[in-house]
């Protein structure tokens, strides 16, 4: 029944918020072409969600083109434990990209991908295969429901928790969630998107 309900609201809030947000959508396509006029406005990246299954999670392209490809040489320079990649001044981020990263507008593609089904406002996030093929059966637990676009582990420190806290976080999500519990993240993340004018 919960699950039901939530897909609802997720549709609902999904269209809604594709509405509202159309002309800062289109705002942040022309930056990003104006930089790059050849690049593409759009990131796809293929992730795992529910179960194992592969979608392609969409962004606004935050990075240089080649950016999957310059991965490899800079995995020594990873600032987090685990299989998460993340380095605080990421070479490969163009310089609307490092904007519209700290404002989490880079996020807001992923409306799509909730009507689409493939996530849910709230939820564990979708790793890449790469991180996915390394997890071990506790890890892969953390996708027994659709991951979202934000969760407890990001209201709870984000970059500041270690991988297993992570997983922790996303475990105990999955066992306390209901509709008041998802309520509650999505005003904490509000609460972190609004704050000093930093972004999830």
């Amino acid at each position: 029944m919960h699950d039901k309900v939530w897909r609802i609201f997720d549709i609902i809030a999904a269209v809604f918020a594709l509405l509202i947000s159309l002309p800062i959508l289109l705002a942040i396509a022309i930056t990003i072409k104006f930089e790059n006029w050849k690049a593409p406005i759009f990131f796809k990246q293929k992730r795992v969600g529910k179960d194992g299954e592969l979608f392609y999670m969409y962004k606004f392209r935050s990075m240089y083109v080649d950016a999957e490809a310059q991965l490899a040489k800079l995995q020594a320079q990873n600032e987090m434990d685990g299989h998460m990649f993340k380095m605080k001044d990421d070479p490969r981020i163009t310089r609307v990209g490092k904007w519209i990263r700290k404002t989490s507008l880079d996020e807001f593609p992923q409306f799509i991908n909730i009507l689409k089904g493939d996530m849910s406002f709230v939820g564990p996030r979708p790793p890449l295969m790469t991180e996915y093929a390394n997890y071990t059966s506790h890890e892969k637990k953390r996708l027994l429901v659709t991951p979202g676009c934000t969760g407890l582990w990001q209201v709870s420190g984000r970059n500041n928790l270690t991988f297993n806290e992570m997983i922790d976080l996303d475990l105990q999500y999955i066992e306390k969630r209901s509709i008041r519990f998802n309520i509650k993240i999505l005003l904490l993340t509000f609460k972190e998107f609004t704050s000093k004018g930093n972004g999830m």
